[in-house]
């Protein structure tokens, strides 16, 4: 086939019509699958609750049956109970708000807050509810927690200096520092987790324990105290048998750092009264004697007080 001179085409090159090029099908859009919905897990139809009955002369648990309630907290339970089934079930409580420290038990093996602990936030099976164990059991959940009354009152009291001219002054860190330990509510989880007297109890009669701890730590830190408990803390209050677990801050309801803010900051404090070279040296130059166990434990009178201490 002969091919045809562009001349002898008609008309010009440019006047012919553009043959149209069909567009291309789109892709049709891609649409994500649709996840499946979480199965609905259902509540189960029973509560299976296991409390420990029994006295100073023994016990076990017994297995309670009852209907889940939507918002419970572990007291709410025991107080059902208390209804119904058991109205012999004796239990310790008194502001139900977490606020009194008076409920305190061991739930599935932890010390919790009865009144603080969701039914929710456990895990499916048979709750356990347990008195503290460091304690001796008076009846049921109620222990006799008044090992830490006696061990409170050995606690010198606050001594302050004479008040200088003006009033006293004090930075706002040192009050932080101080309010931290005096949000302890004395629910007393902390000695019971305590393996120091939790699992010895031939230990009761030479250690404080960490809510005294935090005690004694206030008082040390306070810039206005006076006394020097130092040799009180490490002969008679056992301070050096902590070996700094941290169990009990794990346990606090408050979230008070008992080991990291009080504990070892103590502990330093006793080692430098104790063993500092510099402070011997210092306190032979001055002719100052250490402040002994008995010393520390003389409580001024309210007319010293009132006159600044000695």
């Amino acid at each position: 086939m002969s091919e045809v001179p562009m001349s002898e085409l008609p008309g010009d090159p440019e006047d012919v019509p553009a043959v149209p090029v069909p567009d291309e099908p789109e892709a049709p859009p891609v649409v994500a699958p649709i996840p499946e919905a979480a199965p609905v897990l259902e509540a189960p139809d029973e509560l299976t609750m296991r409390i420990w009955r029994g006295d100073q002369a023994g016990g076990e648990f017994a297995d309670y049956q009852l209907p889940p309630q939507e918002g419970e907290v572990v007291l709410d339970v025991i107080h059902r109970l208390q209804a119904t089934e058991a109205p012999d079930l004796a239990c310790r409580w008194n502001c139900k708000a977490g606020k009194c420290g008076s409920c305190s038990a061991e739930i599935n093996g932890k010390p919790r807050l009865m009144c603080m602990t969701r039914m929710d936030t456990l895990p499916e099976g048979p709750v356990t509810v347990a008195p503290m164990r460091t304690f001796p059991i008076i009846r049921d959940l109620v222990t006799d927690v008044s090992f830490n009354y006696e061990k409170a009152k050995e606690v010198p009291a606050f001594r302050p200096g004479p008040v200088p001219e003006g009033g006293y002054r004090m930075l706002q860190v040192d009050v932080e520092r101080g309010q931290e330990f005096r949000k302890c509510i004395e629910c007393f989880m902390c000695q019971d987790v305590c393996h120091v007297i939790r699992d010895h109890e031939e230990n009761k009669t030479r250690y404080a324990g960490p809510r005294f701890f935090i005690r004694y730590a206030e008082l040390e830190m306070h810039p206005l105290d006076t006394n020097d408990r130092r040799e009180l803390v490490r002969q008679k209050a056992g301070l050096g048998m902590c070996n700094i677990t941290k169990c009990c801050t794990e346990v606090c309801p408050e979230h008070i750092k008992i080991t990291d803010n009080a504990i070892i900051p103590l502990k330093e404090r006793v080692v430098d009264a104790s063993y500092d070279p510099v402070g011997w040296l210092g306190r032979k130059i001055m002719r100052r004697q250490k402040t002994s166990p008995e010393e520390a434990l003389h409580t001024a009178s309210p007319e010293e007080a009132a006159a600044g201490g000695e």
